[in-house]
């Protein structure tokens, strides 16, 4: 699949992208491969940047928690555009080179992160964290965290597939930032 020609951008793929970019980025170029390809179908676009809204900007984990997780989705996904895109994301948070490799890997130093790879390993083979990696992350994650954290694996795991499925290249020459 194909971004949508721009000369199919109508108030539609406006609205669908009201969510998530700000008004000058809700063009071909600024919305960038994924949003420009999703809004194919501005309906389902609309219903799902919403979820996807809270995932980056709502959830209850700290932004480096969030991206380690979806870098290890990447990973498990083989997906090109989520391991580009969230390695700059990992960037702008100060991750190093290193520390993004190794979550791509399933690797980290600190004991949090690594139960979060754990974690995102068996939800991607099984769909259920374990009963004992569960209770390790009780420790550090509150409710509300393990929560986000199972829907962040699954959002993004979700989009790894579309985007897979859909053969989105990805965006370079776009900067990993949003602005609400």
């Amino acid at each position: 699949m194909t971004p949508l020609p721009a000369d199919r951008w109508d108030d539609d793929v406006d609205a669908a992208l009201a969510s998530l970019l700000p008004r000058r980025r809700r063009n071909p170029q600024g919305a960038g491969n994924a949003l420009a390809t999703m809004v194919r179908h501005p309906e389902l676009t609309k219903a799902f940047l919403p979820y996807n809204v809270h995932l980056l900007f709502g959830s209850t984990l700290t932004p480096r928690h969030r991206e380690v997780a979806i870098l290890r989705v990447a990973a498990l996904a083989d997906s090109p555009y989520e391991v580009e895109h969230h390695s700059g994301m990992g960037r702008a948070l100060k991750m190093t080179d290193e520390e993004i490799s190794d979550a791509l890997g399933g690797i980290a130093a600190d004991p949090a992160e690594q139960l979060i790879l754990r974690a995102v390993g068996e939800l991607h083979s099984s769909s259920t964290i374990s009963d004992q990696t569960w209770h390790a992350l009780s420790a550090h994650l509150d409710e509300r965290q393990l929560m986000d954290l199972v829907f962040t694996v699954g959002g993004y795991m979700t989009l790894a597939m579309a985007f897979n499925t859909f053969g989105i290249e990805p965006d370079r020459e776009l900067q990993p930032e949003y602005e609400r």
